[in-house]
């Protein structure tokens, strides 16, 4: 059935496909076989969406390096086999993909980590690096404590701000395992509750929760914690990664890029899809919450075999891009799965907190 669907709307659909550019080009988002493939993921990715055991869409690259359309698939559901029989080669003279995967999921805080040869689990001392545990004050629930990693220091109106994710800082939306909600004011913690046995006394307060209210509204992850004085490096430093460019990226695919988080401490990836239209799976408190599902659209995806790229406790983390001296900042990382990362746009991370807080937010850097 989904075969005949398919081929119903592209029977309609004209799809130029752009001559093969050189070697060696950047294949952004306006690049003209990436735009090709763009038009094709446009069309068909909201009835994609309907079929079962189909987690989302983007385009990346086909096995000889050409734009393609990505279809991302639950490897576990009962479906998977004939969702990937039913796809086709090509649609519009675009390459199709499948991706199989198991089901992306936001990435909070869990036990374990700081076995890496710079502890970004510890206590620090203030002032303090980012790119390291941290969290909601009050982060427990049903006998469990989370927490996540505090990603990045951005700027609005001349007022500091710890950036991380909204499921890091807020997502304790229903007074079940704590009787709390999250609310503007409370404290913001480093490191975060899973790696102070659950004893927000062993840790610093670092910032104060400032509720944005990301989620489920808006089409990012995102938190903020107005920094505490004195707290954190006033240059917005981030563990073995130092400094950053005040000039953020776009991203492309086969970028090289890393990161610096709570569970799995600097890592490199590269882009492997634009434009991700992805279904993520949250709960409603820190464990043992109500579940629930949200879908982004416009997103990068990484990759991340075997988890090493980014793991549980690493939601918060900064993607930059891989270079050593300043680099700029590329996306917002939040979820991913045992193949995928999926990070927020840092451009659409920056604009959403910027137009909450009613000015122009920025990275802090050089």
């Amino acid at each position: 059935m989904q075969r005949v669907l398919l081929t119903t709307i592209f029977g309609a659909l004209v799809c130029q496909v752009a001559a093969a550019e050189p070697p060696g080009d950047v294949l952004h988002s306006e690049h003209a076989r990436v735009t090709s493939a763009l038009a094709v993921q446009s069309a068909v990715t909201p009835e994609l969406m309907q079929w079962p055991d189909v987690l989302g869409s983007a385009v990346g690259l086909n096995e000889a390096g050409q734009p393609a359309l990505v279809v991302f698939v639950d490897r576990d559901g009962p479906s998977h086999k004939e969702v990937v029989q039913a796809l086709p080669a090509l649609l519009g003279g675009i390459p199709v993909r499948p991706h199989l995967t198991d089901k992306i999921r936001a990435f909070g805080g869990k036990p374990g980590g700081g076995s890496l040869a710079v502890s970004h689990t510890g206590i620090q001392q203030t002032p303090i690096y980012l790119g390291t545990s941290g969290g909601w004050r009050h982060d427990l629930a049903n006998g469990y404590c989370c927490g996540g990693t505090l990603g990045a220091l951005i700027q609005v109106n001349d007022i500091q701000y710890i950036l991380s994710n909204y499921h890091v800082f807020e997502s304790d939306i229903v007074a079940g395992g704590n009787n709390l909600v999250s609310a503007t004011g409370q404290a913001v913690i480093q490191p975060g509750l899973i790696d102070v046995q659950c004893d927000a006394n062993q840790a610093s307060a670092v910032g104060s929760l400032v509720k944005i209210g990301a989620l489920p509204v808006s089409n990012v992850d995102a938190a903020i914690a107005q920094v505490a004085p004195g707290m954190v490096r006033s240059d917005g430093a981030i563990l073995e990664v130092g400094p950053l460019s005040s000039q953020i990226v776009g991203a492309f695919l086969n970028q090289t890029v890393k990161k610096s988080g709570r569970t799995t401490g600097l890592t490199h990836s590269k882009v492997i899809g634009l434009n991700a239209t992805i279904r993520v799976s949250y709960e409603t408190e820190c464990a043992g919450g109500a579940a629930f599902t949200k879908t982004y659209t416009g997103q990068i995806v990484l990759s991340n075999n075997g988890s090493k790229f980014l793991n549980s406790g690493d939601s918060g983390s900064l993607l930059v891009e891989d270079v050593s001296v300043n680099p700029r900042a590329a996306g917002l990382l939040y979820a991913g799965s045992s193949t995928t990362a999926i990070a927020n746009p840092i451009a659409e991370v920056l604009q959403y907190v910027g137009g909450v807080l009613g000015g122009v937010a920025t990275m802090v850097g050089n």
